[in-house]
């Protein structure tokens, strides 16, 4: 008669305790975390999370396999022979002083096939997204986020409402307006990568040195998406930084590629050889010093020494910019987003780049396959 009322109070004790340890758990952990705001950010940052890649070459593949191999539900959005050799090999992945890994993810033709994502990385050269941009919409979702990490200036780079240059659409990377309209501004995180990797083969990618990525709000200040996606790309091995000015760091990203690649491509040399010619540094030299013009009058404050930066870039060595390899391999040169898109900032600014504009008029011809 008594057993069972004995129980129940048992079991109620022990319910009763596992709530109090439950909670005190919770609150030593906010404790731990400062404040419940970063005690939730933790515990978003820990959920397994959707995320498309669009653009399975080397930059898009690195992202894919750590976030694969973090335990995130990665999906890839690729054509051709690189959708073939994912879907029958997987990702063959190698990092320095890690054994070479196969991945499985879900690669997919059509963005219909994959659905909203949480996260969309967009890691295409700017070339290829004016076509795709429209296809994409099946991945974004009210609550998706878009994350683009390509080189030169992105196709929403004067679109925030306190932009100096508000309202220039820049036609080098967004001919007819169609990657804003699939993309929408408000869903959009700036992203810069500084990583070294190549694809030798379909299906294939060597993450050879580096990895810093910086990713921001289009606006400016650090948002909680911005520091929650961080966490997450950290966690799954992408050292990331929540930047408070991302226009500034993409800016400054941009002083090299606007003077290595397409100096390389002119002259067919690396940047260590580009930079101890006297003939080709001194270019090289005057065309920084114009994308810093540029860049100071559209509001950035780039305290920034040419000569330190310049050394800067020949203590990398013997660098084959990925202009360089582009050309070899019969690509085309992402010369709009890196060349096109600050000269069309510099003639709404009223600022002269004359040395640019050489540069680009024969890279631009460079690239062009003679008629035979």
């Amino acid at each position: 008669m008594h057993g069972r009322p004995a129980a129940t109070a048992d079991s109620a004790r022990r319910k009763a305790g596992r709530k109090r340890s439950a909670t005190e758990d919770m609150r030593r952990q906010c404790a731990n975390a400062n404040d419940l705001k970063t005690f939730v950010m933790n515990a978003f940052s820990q959920q397994a999370r959707r995320i498309g890649i669009v653009g399975a070459g080397a930059i898009g593949g690195h992202f894919a396999a750590r976030l694969a191999l973090a335990g995130h539900q990665v999906s890839v959005l690729a054509r051709g022979n690189t959708l073939d050799a994912l879907a029958s090999s997987g990702l063959r992945y190698t990092s320095p002083g890690e054994p070479q890994r196969t991945i499985a993810v879900n690669a997919c033709a059509r963005a219909d096939e994959i659905g909203p994502q949480d996260l969309v990385v967009i890691a295409l050269k700017s070339y290829a997204l004016p076509a795709l941009a429209a296809s994409l919409a099946p991945l974004v979702g009210t609550g998706t986020v878009v994350l683009p990490v390509g080189n030169g200036l992105p196709w929403w780079y004067c679109l925030a409402p306190d932009h100096p240059l508000q309202g220039l659409r820049l036609t080098s990377v967004d001919p007819d307006g169609g990657i804003d309209r699939a993309l929408p501004f408000a869903q959009v995180l700036g992203g810069s990568v500084m990583a070294s990797c190549s694809s030798p083969a379909p299906g294939v990618v060597q993450h050879h040195s580096g990895g810093r990525i910086t990713l921001g709000e289009p606006r400016g200040g650090v948002s909680e998406r911005a520091a929650c996606w961080a966490r997450i790309l950290t966690d799954a091995g992408l050292p990331t930084t929540a930047s408070d000015d991302i226009r500034r760091d993409l800016w400054i990203k941009l002083l090299g590629n606007a003077c290595s690649n397409p100096l390389s491509v002119l002259t067919q040399a690396s940047t260590d050889r580009l930079l101890d010619d006297s003939r080709t540094r001194s270019i090289y030299e005057q065309l920084m010093t114009e994308c810093l013009a540029i860049g100071r009058h559209a509001g950035l404050a780039l305290d920034i020494d040419v000569a330190q930066r310049i050394a800067q870039t020949r203590e990398l060595g013997a660098v084959k910019t990925s202009m360089l390899r582009d050309l070899e391999a019969g690509r085309p040169l992402e010369l709009g987003a890196i060349l096109g898109a600050p000269l069309e900032c510099a003639a709404r600014l009223g600022v002269d780049a004359p040395l640019m504009r050489t540069v680009l008029a024969l890279a631009a011809l460079r690239a062009t396959p003679a008629v035979t």
